[in-house]
């Protein structure tokens, strides 16, 4: 439940303080009110939920009891086997078997004693398919959509989606909303379900709400709210940590500010980071970043500020990692309240036929149809040789219309507020699109040619797109002989910028097992730990598969307030 820090007395103590609200924070303080303990939230921002309440909250748990349901075939060992064949030595190994050892308890442990709950999808798949032990299906959740209405006023303390990410002005939907949209007239079915959430979503229009039928991560933090709320855990927005309080070299608790009002507030058990990592941070996203411009869609609570903390204790950052951040390529648009949107271009657009994207030399530089995170490494290091920040995506008046691009969703009619600000880029044929973009001419018309032909064949000469599974399924179905090549020839043709997008935090705070955060000597400091972008991900760098930040991110919350209160309690005991 919300409260102002004036409201917490000068001598309060609490079980456990937790800092950042995102999907691990949440995480932590719901595990351990399980337990019947108290504890507090620290929100620097004036929202909960974080990058998690902004994102589609898919979360990568291998093994738990859904994933029997899609893919009773899989295994630990098969898991084992692809996190050995994509992370390698970029992680610790003895990381991912504590992950693999309590993810199925985690996911059990929310359901069976929360309103969290999560679904499986029949068709679901890791990214890197060509790994042994890649799986189609199974170990990827997503949280099942949420009534915000029984939230009632705190519904409001949610941060809103991206809004380029919603319809009709706030209507929140995930791909199984799409699929029925789509479909409205071609199936009773759909019909229903379409005529469901629309009314809903008037309901809530008409009663000058925001809307209050919430999926993907706004739906996830949704649950965790109502879950924290009827256990009676308090929460304080727009609340900094000026520094966490140390006895002997244990953490022990945190000093708090809110305006003129300070508070120091003891931690028995301990203090949890899950403030989301550097992203933000004004000096360490320059030291850890590659060069060349990126943006970040993430939220921006994300300052690093509780890391400089727990750096001056002696912890210390991980190091090893692949990248230090995980990676989506983005588009870039001024709104109407002069904000700045950064779109990230997941699969709607990049994977679908008669699309392309080529550098500033309009020659093609990546399989356009990899994951979100391998086309944003391409950029930068297809930027070292050849200038590709921004590059392009490319596609034919059919392609647009069908599938949209970027923020100019599917069946958009009027063009005018893309093309007037520069979004989009239109040109009667290759030749004036080239030259309104900057590329040689005769570089994108070969590119387009050898596009046609790969249509044609159904094979990619070049970088073999359409090759995998994971490929072939963010593709379009209807469309032979491979579902992510198309034509690329209706006029008028048109183009969007991309520009790498930090998604999250990849190096943090090294963790141990029980995710204690560990001095440089390997020592944990007592009653520190961290969990989500705030900790070092188990994954190197490496993206794997879908959710593989939400996933460890409550299974390592989980893990530690295992460890905080077991040890605490061994503790007292002596």
């Amino acid at each position: 439940m919300f409260k102002t820090i004036d409201a917490i007395s000068p001598d309060a103590r609490y079980d456990l303080i937790v800092i950042g609200s995102g999907a691990a924070g949440m995480a932590a303080a719901l595990f351990a009110a399980i337990e019947g303990r108290k504890v507090l939230v620290v929100e620097r921002t004036e929202y909960v939920g974080g990058t998690s309440a902004m994102s589609a909250a898919t979360t990568w748990m291998p093994n738990s009891h859904h994933s029997k349901t899609v893919n009773p075939d899989d295994s630990r060992e098969k898991v084992r086997k692809f996190l050995d064949g994509v992370v390698g030595n970029h992680s610790p190994a003895t990381m991912r078997e504590a992950f693999l050892d309590s993810a199925p308890e985690a996911v059990a442990t929310l359901e069976a004693n929360s309103e969290v709950k999560f679904r499986p999808y029949a068709t679901h798949p890791d990214y890197e398919q060509q790994f042994e032990g890649a799986t189609m299906r199974g170990r990827a959740l997503e949280p099942v959509p949420y009534d915000g209405r029984g939230l009632g006023a705190d519904l409001d303390k949610i941060r809103p989606p991206i809004p380029e990410f919603t319809i009709f002005g706030g209507m929140m939907v995930d791909r199984t909303d799409i699929g029925h949209l789509l479909a409205i007239r071609k199936s009773a079915r759909s019909f229903v379900h379409a005529a469901s959430i629309l009314a809903h979503y008037a309901g809530d229009r008409l009663k000058g709400r925001r809307g209050s039928r919430l999926v993907m991560g706004n739906a996830l933090i949704g649950r965790f709210l109502a879950s924290l709320n009827a256990r009676g855990v308090d929460i304080v927005l727009r609340t900094e940590v000026q520094d966490l309080v140390t006895e002997n070299g244990a953490v022990t608790g945190a000093k708090l500010s809110s305006g003129t009002t300070t508070r120091q507030v003891a931690a028995t058990r301990g203090v949890v980071l899950a403030a989301g990592g550097f992203n933000r941070h004004p000096q360490r996203r320059g030291e850890l970043l590659p060069q060349g411009e990126s943006h970040s869609p993430s939220a921006p609570g994300h300052t690093g500020a509780m890391q400089d903390i727990a750096l001056r204790l002696g912890a210390r950052l991980g190091e090893g990692n692949l990248d230090s951040a995980f990676w989506a390529p983005v588009s870039i648009r001024r709104r109407s309240d002069g904000s700045t949107a950064s779109f990230p271009h997941f699969v709607m657009d990049r994977s679908k036929p008669g699309t392309v994207c080529v550098d500033q030399t309009g020659r093609r530089f990546v399989n356009e149809s990899v994951s979100y995170h391998l086309f944003g490494r391409a950029m930068f290091e297809h930027n070292k040789t050849v200038p590709c920040i921004p590059c392009f995506i490319i596609t034919d008046a059919v392609g647009l219309k069908k599938y949209g691009l970027g923020m100019v969703r599917m069946g958009t009619g009027n063009l005018a507020p893309y093309l007037a600000d520069g979004y989009l880029t239109e040109g009667a044929t290759i030749a004036e699109l080239a030259g309104k973009i900057g590329v040689p001419v005769a570089n994108l018309e070969n590119t387009i040619a050898a596009m046609n032909r790969y249509a044609a064949s159904g094979k990619d000469d070049e970088f073999g797109r359409g090759t995998t599974p994971y490929h072939r399924v963010n593709g379009d179905a209807t469309v032979g002989p491979n579902p992510t090549l198309g034509p690329i020839a209706a006029a008028p043709y048109y183009a969007v910028r991309l520009y790498p997008g930090d998604i999250g935090a990849a190096t943090g705070l090294v963790i141990d097992e029980w995710a204690q955060v560990t001095r440089a000597d390997g020592r944990p400091i007592t009653g520190l730990y961290a969990c989500g972008n705030e900790a070092n991900s188990i994954m190197g760098g490496t993206y794997p598969g879908p959710g593989i930040t939400i996933g460890p991110a409550i299974t390592f919350a989980y893990r530690a307030v295992r460890h905080a209160l077991g040890e605490a309690h061994a503790r007292n005991a002596a």
